[in-house]
C-alpha cells in the first residue's frame, strides 16, 4: 500500500481523538451523547466541532487519493500531498481546540488545497 493510501486510513481515524477530547468529562452522558455534546462549552465544544469538520473533510480527500491511484497510479507527489493533508488536519484540530481562528482557517484552506491538488493531478 502506498503512503497516500495509508493517509486515507489515518484520515478516517483523525476525528476520534477530537471525539474523545469532547467527551472526556464527568458531565458527559453516554445514554444521550448528542445532546450531551451540544451542551459542551469552551475547548470541549471546539473539540466536538473539530471532530465534525474532520468527518466532513474525509470523503473528498479519500476520493481524491483513490481516484488519483486509479487514474495515474502511485505517485510521490500524491504521497506528499496526502502527508501534508494529514499534518494540516492535525494542526487544524489542535488550533480549533486552542481557539486560534485565523490559523485554524489557514490550515483548513491549505488542507482543502491539498485535496484539490490531488484531484487536479489525477486529471
Amino acid at each position: 500500500m502506498t503512503v497516500a493510501l495509508w493517509c486515507v486510513f489515518v484520515a478516517a481515524l483523525l476525528p476520534f481523538p477530537f471525539t474523545l477530547a469532547a467527551k472526556w468529562s464527568r458531565r458527559f452522558d453516554n445514554a444521550r451523547p448528542r445532546s450531551s455534546l451540544e451542551q459542551n462549552e469552551g475547548w470541549r465544544q471546539r473539540a466536538n466541532w473539530a471532530q465534525l469538520n474532520s468527518f466532513e473533510a474525509f470523503p473528498a480527500f479519500a476520493a481524491a487519493v483513490i481516484i488519483a491511484h486509479i487514474v495515474k497510479g502511485p505517485s510521490a507527489y500524491v504521497d506528499n500531498l496526502a502527508l501534508a493533508f494529514i499534518a494540516l488536519r492535525i494542526a487544524f484540530g489542535l488550533l480549533y481546540i486552542a481557539d486560534k481562528a485565523t490559523a485554524r482557517s489557514l490550515a483548513w484552506t491549505a488542507a482543502i488545497g491539498c485535496t484539490i491538488a490531488i484531484f487536479i493531478h489525477a486529471a
